[in-house]
């Protein structure tokens, strides 16, 4: 197996803390204009999981160059994770949640912009994932970079963009019919949740979520929307399964920003 090192660190030297690069965090609608409604609560919700893509983008692109040999097979799979969890996000926007909202709204194809902003970097991450299903034995960071590079931008436009499309929803709501999305989000995801994406995909999605210090700590154990016992189990015990898979994220259970593992 050949890895390919950019540079070669002092064996003294400790890990770095993750940093938000190359792409930047969003802030939330609720944070920048402390509105509460649920147009507001839903945009700042999908705006928290996309900082989680966010944060998982960056700590692979942070760690690749980094990488020891020992390193390659874990690190592989966690960047496979990253994928499954993006195309899966996505999946179920276009098959469930924005469906619902065309009902609720009462307009069909209302959400087909951010469809068609999926399409824009589809096949880069289809490029990132054949690359690394096919070259685990001679992984090259700087090949995986620039896969991630030839995508990042379509990526991170439609990550800004989406959260103010359903702020834009509110136009459809009105006294005599009027419109929660945050419950229709909420039976929307219920319907997504399997065992195999709870053990080996949504360990990438909790353990990048900076919740405990972004925005003055005003998300923290308040979403995801969970019970403390499952919160617990979802981000502490379901890890230790592939636990070294899961090092390679940026922050730890408790939802601050750690020392990356390489």
């Amino acid at each position: 197996m050949a890895v390919q090192a950019k540079t070669q660190l002092p064996l003294a030297r400790s890990p770095p803390l993750y940093s938000d690069t190359p792409l930047a965090i969003l802030a939330t609608p609720k944070f920048a204009t402390g509105m509460t409604d649920s147009f507001t609560t839903e945009a700042s919700h999908m705006t928290l999981s996309h900082n989680s893509i966010i944060r998982g983008f960056n700590s692979i692109y942070q760690q690749a160059p980094r990488l020891q040999e020992s390193d390659a097979k874990d690190f592989v799979g966690y960047c496979l994770a990253w994928y499954y969890f993006v195309e899966e996000h996505h999946r179920y926007e276009e098959t469930r949640f924005f469906l619902d909202i065309e009902e609720a709204v009462g307009e069909k194809a209302v959400m087909n912009g951010e469809v068609e902003q999926h399409v824009a970097f589809h096949d880069g991450l289809e490029r990132f994932k054949i690359y690394l299903l096919q070259h685990e034995a001679d992984f090259s960071h700087a090949a995986l970079i620039a896969i991630m590079d030839s995508f990042s931008e379509p990526l991170y436009s439609h990550l800004q963009s989406e959260p103010q499309s359903l702020l834009a929803l509110s136009r459809f709501s009105t006294p005599e019919r009027p419109i929660n999305l945050v419950d229709i989000a909420l039976k929307a995801g219920k319907k997504s949740l399997t065992i195999s994406f709870v053990f080996n995909i949504l360990p990438v999605f909790l353990l990048n979520m900076d919740a405990a210090d972004f925005e003055g700590g005003i998300w923290h154990n308040v979403f995801p929307p969970v019970p403390t016992t499952i919160r617990w189990i979802l981000t502490v015990a379901v890890p230790m399964w592939q636990g070294r898979r899961w090092r390679f994220t940026s922050c730890n259970a408790d939802g601050r920003i750690k020392h990356l593992a390489v």
